[in-house]
């Protein structure tokens, strides 16, 4: 009876497992449909109707999102700005279309982040974020200071779309190691040399491809995967040494007992 108990109580855990995966992935999938159909209709400028849906958006992820623990701090704080942002957009009369758009597709993207587990929408904006930085670039080299500080403004202002979804995906320090490169030179526009620029820009150039080719990167110091390793092996190992000796134990207990013997 004992054992048919322990079994029903084993089946049930499992499917209250399942059961919360379940709805914690219904939620997210419902929410990431709302942060969609808000995008759809800005683009449309059907503003209240967008307005109506974000604000859906904000009662659905305090109720089951932050009352539950869906989601971590980081995410919590990155959707909470973004989300106010996508309001502000849809409500401010004096704001562009474009401008709108911008950032409501920032937050539609953010919202991507935290629901999708493989292949985020924001690597999707790789052309549109290189072509701009190409340009930025292009005027460096050419020691054009007025097309590489108008094209400057224009790689910032796409970089921005993707940078909630970044703080979502990517390792705290590999972000603060390209935010400090587009800050430096962003705040250093006027000190134009094309030689210091060109070995910063290739610079960061390099680090936007590696976001975009390997989010997931794992860039662990490879001397603690070696310590790992080694770690799991003593502790097979032991393992393994436990089981033969109990093994051995057992067996030799059964040949004392042999009447035979």
């Amino acid at each position: 009876m004992r054992l048919v108990a322990a079994i029903i109580l084993t089946i049930l855990l499992l499917f209250h497992g399942n059961s919360t995966d379940a709805n914690s992935e219904s939620t997210l999938q419902e929410l990431d449909q709302l942060a969609d159909e808000a995008l759809q209709l800005t683009k449309f400028s059907r503003l209240e109707e967008a307005k109506a849906i974000l604000e859906r958006f904000a009662v659905q992820f305090s109720e089951q999102g932050i009352k539950e623990g869906k989601f971590t701090m980081d995410e919590l704080r990155v959707l909470t700005a973004s989300h106010h942002e996508a309001l502000r957009a849809v409500t401010n009369i004096n704001m562009s279309l474009e401008e709108r758009i911008r950032l409501v597709t920032s937050f539609r993207l953010a919202a991507d982040a935290i629901s999708s587990t493989h292949q985020p929408m924001w690597i999707e904006m790789e052309a549109s974020v290189m072509k701009e930085f190409q340009k930025v670039k292009n005027a460096a080299l050419e020691g054009n200071k007025e097309a590489y500080n108008q094209n400057l403004n224009t790689f910032l202002s796409t970089y921005t779309v993707i940078q909630p979804s970044l703080k979502i995906d990517l390792a705290a320090e590999k972000l603060q190691k390209l935010d400090s490169k587009i800050t430096y030179i962003d705040r250093y526009r006027s000190d134009f040399s094309e030689q210091e620029w060109t070995a910063h820009l290739e610079s960061l150039e390099q680090d936007l491809q590696k976001i975009f080719s390997n989010p997931d990167e794992d860039e662990a110091d490879p001397s603690l995967w070696w310590v790992i390793s080694m770690t799991g092996s003593i502790i097979i190992l032991t393992l393994s040494y436990v089981s033969w000796r109990k093994y051995r134990g057992e067996k030799q207990q059964k040949k004392s007992k042999d009447p035979n013997n």
